[in-house]
């Protein structure tokens, strides 16, 4: 049973719930293996397919267009390193902007800070993430692609990431419970986001005069380093992470202040 605190939005708050936190993340993770003879294999099924798809398209268009890469399935690589960074981020976002709606009955009857609920959807995307990686990188042997030492970075490209998408999320999160067409222009921007990201296709094939609008998608930052380091053995780029550490920041931080300043109106809201 959860102990009934006040709705406080303190770190101190959230940090008492921590075991609620984690049992809601196994529990989510259980139910979905729960009648399944596949288990958590229908976590990797939908974006190997996905990439799978991609690869056998675009694979011929593509493989002139990988220099630097030596090897055969070079496109296959450039697609799951994408995608390996792509699916936490349209997770976390997609499931953050119905999170308060879709538990309003809880919100209503339990008091627990608003905040573990985030958490919970972070904890859930950066397990399934987790398992894509083994995959990816089972994937890549199997491909006969070793990635360097430059490998290491990955850990903090997936805490910059997922932060990144938590911050998107809450923010958009808080606006739909007052202004429901939040939810689906979100679902928009995601599939033009999509495009406006290099996942399959490098950026190289997007005229010079044209380059500088990708260049403002932030995803791209993301994108981009994780390319570096997983498919081209490159260091990140220092200036594209701290960029993305610094929004991941200010858009957790204002996600933050709207979730606190808007409490009281919420629960009249739901």
């Amino acid at each position: 049973m959860i102990p009934a605190v006040s709705q406080s939005f303190g770190l101190q708050r959230t940090w008492a719930y921590r075991y609620f936190v984690l049992s809601s993340i196994a529990t989510e993770l259980r139910l979905r293996v729960v009648g399944s003879r596949l288990g958590l294999v229908w976590l990797i099924i939908s974006p190997l397919l996905q990439v799978a798809m991609y690869a056998l398209i675009l694979s011929t268009v593509m493989r002139s267009r990988l220099p630097g890469v030596d090897n055969r399935f070079a496109y296959a690589i450039y697609l799951l390193a994408g995608f390996l960074a792509w699916y936490p981020f349209t997770e976390i976002v997609t499931r953050c902007v119905t999170l308060f709606l879709d538990n309003a009955n809880a919100l209503k009857k339990i008091a627990f800070p608003r905040t573990v609920l985030p958490l919970i959807v972070l904890g859930s995307a950066a397990f399934n993430n987790l398992v894509m990686i083994a995959v990816t990188a089972i994937a890549f042997l199997l491909m006969g692609h070793v990635p360097s030492l430059q490998v290491l970075w990955l850990p903090v490209l997936l805490i910059a990431n997922l932060a990144l998408a938590s911050g998107l999320g809450l923010c958009c999160g808080v606006l739909n419970v007052f202004i429901r067409d939040v939810g689906q222009l979100v679902q928009i921007g995601l599939q033009f986001g999509f495009w406006l990201t290099p996942i399959v296709y490098v950026i190289d094939i997007i005229p010079a005069s044209y380059r500088w609008v990708i260049g403002l998608n932030p995803m791209f930052w993301v994108l981009d380093n994780y390319h570096r380091v997983l498919v081209y053995d490159q260091p990140p780029d220092l200036a594209k992470l701290a960029a993305v550490a610094v929004l991941a920041i200010l858009l957790l931080l204002l996600g933050r202040f709207m979730l606190r300043r808007s409490q009281a109106e919420m629960m009249d809201t739901l």
